[in-house]
C-alpha cells in the first residue's frame, strides 16, 4: 500500500454482515463495498446527489477508524444524540503498515455543537473561540488547526459553510495533505472542491460508486448549465 499515507487503505463490508433490514443496506454503494471492497487513494472524493450515500460512508469510515462520528479526533468523547446509521460496525479498514494513527473528522452539520464541546471540554492544544468566528472562518482554522500532523482526514460537505474564496483555501490547504505523509476522504456538492487536485473522484448514485472525471461530473455539467443560462434552467423547473 505504498503512497497510501497515513489513514486507511482499503475500505470493505465484512462478508456477509449487512442486515437485510437496516436502510443503509439497500443503498447501492454500500452494497458495493461489500461485493467489491474500496481503494482510497491519497485525496479521495465523494460526489452524488442527496440519498446516494456519500455521508453515510465518511461517516462510518471515521467512526469506524476510531473518530467521533459527530466529529472530532481519534477517541473523541463529544456526542450529543446518536443519528448514524450503524454501518460502522459493519465496516473493515484496512490500513497502511506502519503509519501513525491519527485523524480527525470535520461533520459540516454538527460543528456548532461541537465547538460548545471544545468549549467546554479544553484540551492540552490552544484551540481558538470558534464561535466569535463566521461559520466560514471557524471551519478554515479548525482544518488549519488539526491538520497539523501526519494523518487521515475525513471531511463531510464543509463546504456548507464557505464561500468559493474559503472553498479555494480549503482545496489549497487538502492539497498539500500527501506531501505531508496524511490523507483526505471528502464527500461535497461543491465542484470547486470536487477539483481537488491529484484527488480520485467517485461519483455516487443507482449505479453503486464509479470513479470519474471531474469534467464528466452530473456535478459539474449541471453547474455549468446553469452557469451558461440561469433563466433557462430556471424556467425549465416550471
Amino acid at each position: 500500500m505504498a503512497g497510501v499515507g497515513a489513514g486507511a487503505a482499503v475500505v470493505r463490508v465484512r462478508p456477509g454482515s449487512l442486515p437485510e433490514d437496516e436502510w443503509f443496506s439497500g443503498v447501492p454503494a454500500v452494497r458495493q463495498l461489500q461485493t467489491e471492497g474500496w481503494e482510497l487513494a491519497p485525496l479521495t472524493v465523494l460526489v452524488g446527489e442527496n440519498g446516494a450515500g456519500k455521508s453515510t460512508i465518511v461517516e462510518a469510515v471515521a467512526e469506524a477508524y476510531g473518530m467521533g462520528p459527530e466529529g472530532g479526533s481519534i477517541g473523541s468523547g463529544y456526542s450529543t444524540r446518536r443519528t448514524e446509521s450503524g454501518l460502522a460496525q459493519h465496516l473493515q479498514l484496512e490500513r497502511a503498515i506502519g503509519r501513525p494513527r491519527h485523524g480527525f473528522f470535520l461533520r459540516a452539520e454538527t460543528m456548532h455543537a461541537f465547538y460548545s464541546f471544545l468549549e467546554d471540554n479544553p484540551g492540552r492544544g490552544y484551540d481558538p473561540d470558534f464561535h466569535r468566528m463566521s461559520h466560514g472562518e471557524s471551519f478554515l482554522e479548525l482544518v488549519g488547526n488539526r491538520m497539523h500532523r501526519r494523518g487521515f482526514y475525513v471531511l463531510d460537505e464543509p463546504e456548507a459553510a464557505l464561500s468559493f474564496t474559503s472553498c479555494l483555501a480549503l482545496v489549497s490547504r487538502l492539497a498539500r495533505a500527501p506531501e505531508e505523509g496524511s490523507q483526505v476522504l471528502l464527500s461535497t456538492h461543491s465542484p470547486v472542491l470536487a477539483a481537488l487536485p491529484g484527488a480520485d473522484v467517485w461519483e455516487l448514485g443507482e449505479w453503486g460508486m464509479r470513479r470519474c472525471a471531474w469534467e464528466d461530473l452530473d456535478l459539474v455539467r449541471t453547474w455549468r448549465a446553469f452557469l451558461d443560462a440561469p433563466d433557462r434552467t430556471l424556467r425549465a423547473l416550471d
